[in-house]
């Protein structure tokens, strides 16, 4: 029996159609990664599961007594709360019960025996639900993320966007919900933390659905995965790089039956032309009707939009360009101290280090957002700084692309407008659509069109890949190898700037 139905599911963003039909069924035990570009509706299906978003059209349901949890990194948290309060939130039913159970035994101590049965059928869940368990429980999570650095007792708002990310998921994994629907789980992870979510989830006996660009975290986590393509989802079981095979066959094998009908079809349509009113008209209009009952297969469209990046530049020196002495950096205390470089101009540098350690308030004081705590940096008067920020943060979320994009350049005419959002996958429906309620990834292209329209010698990028799918990666990552000025990036995928990064600086507290 499937712990999730969904049937006949139709829905749009204004013209734009996500699913026209389409069904899909999600079975205990099923590892299932959901995969399609961005902007296909693969966030929209985990929210049509939990009920945030209702459908246009379809059944969507949930076997009675089924649990599930979604990850939402945007979650409200009680003011005050320390990462231990929040995981332990996660069990505050048997907290409830160890109160019951404690209760119960004084009131049998004080000659109340009846109460001594409470409490020992209490304790009998306890000791089922694992309770003593629960300090080992946290402690391998809390290791498996590293979230170790930071201390159980550090609270919640003093913690970065990836941090905080982590501290929700966390409190997810430990709440073992009958089903996980998580979206892109691995943004704010590092390798060594990626890696152990794999074998996590891949152990797991429960069943989840995730959203992921990593292929690589797929192939080692998922047994089906769910293609959203055509305005229609396809379950293909196996591992990822079995449904890249199998997928291609399929579609190689829809092309030729489609051809192969189409020539059928233009040879009998020609036959009725000339037979229609000649001695075989009877046979033409027996050709005519088999015509009109002939099941017609439609065409595939061609999804697979490739975007295409260009940086705008300005000339640039090759002398240094910038210069950091003695600088820590932070909002109340310093998260990173006195550090020392300096970048020439040309040179593309690599940031890295794990979550939380201060990569993204190094960029944010860089470019003036913070003062800094300590010491100075200097950057040459040539440069000309262009920035992406990780976090979606918009004026006015129900603007449209084409709105952002023309207010930033009120020069720009709207023929220019939308040419330049196209280039970058957000063309049609997408372009008119409030931008506050686009796929993380077609945000992610809305802000790297704005980037890119500002010309610019020195690039200071902050994750700029977390949301995007793999064909918008290797845009960018051929236009960053292309860009002739310099680039400061902040990354966690090693795979990305691996071939064109020059130097790698790894930050350590």
């Amino acid at each position: 029996m499937s712990l999730l139905e969904i049937d006949g599911l139709t829905h749009a963003f204004g013209e734009k159609a996500l699913y026209k039909n389409a069904a899909f069924c999600l079975y205990k035990g099923e590892h299932i990664g959901v995969v399609g570009q961005n902007g296909s509706g693969k966030s929209t299906l985990l929210k049509i599961c939990t009920g945030q978003i209702v459908p246009d059209a379809g059944r969507v349901v949930w076997q009675p007594k089924v649990t599930f949890g979604c990850l939402d990194q945007y979650a409200k948290i009680e003011k005050g709360m320390t990462m231990r309060s929040f995981l332990q939130s996660a069990f505050a039913e048997l907290y409830q019960m160890e109160k019951e159970m404690t209760l119960a035994y004084e009131k049998a101590a004080a000659g109340h025996m009846a109460y001594l049965d409470v409490a020992a059928k209490r304790q009998e869940e306890l000791e089922k639900c694992d309770f003593y368990t629960i300090d080992t429980q946290m402690e391998q999570v809390v290791n498996g993320l590293g979230l170790s650095a930071i201390g159980l007792d550090r609270p919640i708002a003093a913690m970065s966007g990836g941090q905080r990310a982590k501290v929700i998921l966390a409190k997810l994994l430990l709440e073992k919900p009958d089903v996980l629907l998580l979206d892109e789980p691995t943004n704010f992870l590092d390798k060594e933390h990626i890696s152990w979510l794999s074998a996590y989830l891949s152990d797991l006996d429960k069943a989840f659905m995730v959203v992921s660009h990593d292929h690589a975290f797929l192939e080692k986590i998922a047994n089906r995965i769910c293609d959203i393509d055509n305005d229609t989802i396809t379950k293909y079981y196996g591992t990822y790089s079995e449904f890249l095979k199998k997928k291609t066959l399929l579609r190689e094998n829809y092309v030729r039956q489609y051809a192969a009908q189409q020539k059928e079809i233009r040879k009998t349509e020609e036959f009725i032309r000339k037979n229609i009113a000649g001695r075989k008209s009877k046979m033409a209009r027996g050709r005519r009707k088999q015509l009109e009952r002939m099941e017609k297969m439609e065409a595939l469209e061609q999804k697979e939009i490739t975007p295409c990046f260009h940086f705008r530049t300005v000339p640039l020196a090759n002398t240094e360009q910038l210069l950091v002495k003695r600088l820590s950096v932070g909002y109340h205390y310093p998260v990173l101290s006195h550090m020392d470089f300096a970048i020439k101009g040309g040179q593309k540098v690599v940031i890295t280090g794990f979550n939380g350690i201060g990569k993204s308030t190094l960029l944010k004081t860089l470019i003036g957002q913070l003062p800094p705590l300590h010491g100075h940096y200097q950057f040459s008067e040539q440069v000309r700084i262009g920035y992406f920020e990780q976090d979606f943060i918009w004026e006015d979320m129900t603007k449209t692309p084409i709105q952002v994009v023309s207010d930033s350049y009120p020069d720009m005419v709207m023929k220019e407008v939308r040419k330049a959002l196209a280039r970058y996958g957000i063309s049609g429906d997408h372009a008119m659509q409030p931008v506050g309620t686009l796929s993380g990834g077609e945000q992610a292209k809305v802000k790297m069109c704005l980037l890119t329209l500002q010309p610019s010698n020195f690039l200071i990028l902050d994750e700029p890949t977390n949301h995007l799918d793999r064909q918008a990666k290797d845009a960018l990552k051929t236009a960053l190898t292309e860009f002739p000025g310099t680039v400061l990036l902040v990354s966690h995928e090693e795979a990305f700037y691996r071939e064109w990064a020059q130097r790698v600086i790894r930050l350590d507290r």
